[in-house]
């Protein structure tokens, strides 16, 4: 019987795995999810375990073997990343490739995805005990040029110099890119005892479309009775607490100007929220017919572009815009005036339903591809809540403008980064 939905079963004290439906798709896929609280002391060391599991494992235990392996799978795809939801982090490995029915000589394929990815994440190429000393010093370097090269993204490096300023020490503040001056000094054995710790304490999340359930169980459970486990609770997301709004400028050698405004939240309950608050989003920003995009850019002309999000994990919301430095201030106070008119005043009807509209478009576009329906239940599990699709479609319809304006009233102006060209300055 063809599976519509999540089904997820509990294997062991914090290991879940999670079924998904994947019949109609010409792919399987498998994916192994760490995940664990957030640390200083071992962030950058973290943040350097996806460049190392890339390179290969106990069974092929090099870049050549590891790749001539996936070939031999049909082509099959491993990628390794790292992710931040609040005060947690999550280190994913993931394994794709097409089912197992269009095998030429029969081959278990879904097996083989699902083995290669429990061996990347639980089995490394370790040598006595540790991570290899030279491959370590070969991906530290990758990573500090992947680091150094952020201030070529001038949108990405301004939303991040925002973020900092934002959370400060808090836990969700810890970069999940590690920390470029820490890069140096790292060894073997401190990235070996961060993979050890990881698989120590982490909640264990599996992924799985494509393969039968009673074998993913059986093969999950046998790799982790091999390990030693103390998984630890997780921490939970708080929003920052209100404050003065911080005006933070920052110059250099360029030609458009980038603006982040962030508001934080209070007063959010998800269930009780979230609906409201992604309908809220549309309106205000996320849409082709949002307030921000029609007003802002297309009858002010004020910004390029100008986009709203709200990053339930943390409780902030992010607006950032690409302008010219001389409107600066003009875009500043244009972007808060559509945020308090929609804190006062209820939306259009009309607004309304183009919101609803495209967010419910996109919500069915979520059953598109096997990628995107992980990634929905991925983000659904971290606020420990399973509903579909189909579900929260359902809730949209029965957002009302006043909530939307509840919703929007719950925000308040925190903070503003301006990265502008080195001879102009805020108004």
């Amino acid at each position: 019987k063809e599976r519509k939905h999540l089904e997820r079963i509990q294997l062991a004290p914090q290991v879940y795995l999670n079924l998904l439906p994947a019949d109609k798709f010409n792919r399987c896929r498998f994916t192994v999810q760490l995940r664990y609280p957030a640390r200083r002391d071992n962030a950058t060391a973290c943040a350097l375990l996806p460049y190392l599991l890339e390179r290969g494992y106990a069974d092929y235990p090099d870049l050549t073997a590891l790749s001539r392996r996936l070939a031999a799978l049909y082509g099959a795809n491993l990628s390794v990343n790292t992710s931040a939801s609040g005060p947690c982090r999550a280190l994913t490995v993931s394994v794709d490739g097409i089912q197992q029915r269009f095998a030429l000589r029969g081959e278990q394929l879904a097996e083989e995805y699902a083995r290669l990815a429990l061996g990347v994440m639980f089995r490394p190429a370790l040598r006595d005990g540790m991570f290899d000393a030279a491959e370590v010093e070969i991906e530290k370097k990758q990573m500090a040029e992947e680091l150094a090269s952020e201030i070529n993204d001038k949108r990405v490096y301004c939303l991040r110099q925002a973020r900092r300023k934002f959370f400060g020490d808090d836990p969700a503040g810890i970069e999940r890119q590690g920390y470029a001056e820490e890069v140096p000094g790292l060894t073997a054995e401190a990235v070996t005892e961060a993979w050890r710790w990881m698989v120590r304490c982490a909640r264990v999340e599996i992924f799985c479309s494509g393969l039968d359930g009673q074998q993913a169980a059986a093969m999950v459970r046998d790799q982790l009775d091999k390990l030693e486990r103390q998984p630890q609770p997780l921490p939970e997301g708080k929003p920052m607490p209100p404050c003065q709004p911080g005006h933070f400028t920052e110059t250099m050698d360029m030609v458009q100007a980038k603006l982040c405004l962030l508001f934080t939240v209070e007063d959010f309950e998800t269930g009780r929220d979230l609906p409201a608050m992604r309908l809220a989003m549309a309106v205000l920003g996320g849409s082709p017919t949002s307030r921000l995009f029609m007003n802002v850019r297309e009858k002010q002309s004020l910004c390029y572009y100008c986009a709203a999000s709200f990053n339930s994990f943390g409780g902030v919301m992010c607006i950032d815009s690409g302008i010219e430095p001389e409107n600066a201030a003009r875009a500043e106070q244009a972007i808060l005036a559509e945020w308090g008119d929609l804190c006062e005043n209820p939306v259009s009807d009309q607004e309304l339903e183009d919101a609803r509209r495209y967010t419910t478009n996109a919500l069915a576009a979520v059953g598109d591809s096997i990628s995107a329906q992980e990634n929905w239940y991925n983000g659904q599990l971290w606020r420990d809540n399973t509903d579909s699709p189909a579900q929260v479609r359902a809730q949209l319809e029965q957002v009302t403008a006043e909530q939307v304006r509840q919703a929007m009233g719950k925000f308040r102006f925190s903070l503003s980064y301006l990265l502008t060209k080195e001879d102009d300055c805020r108004e």
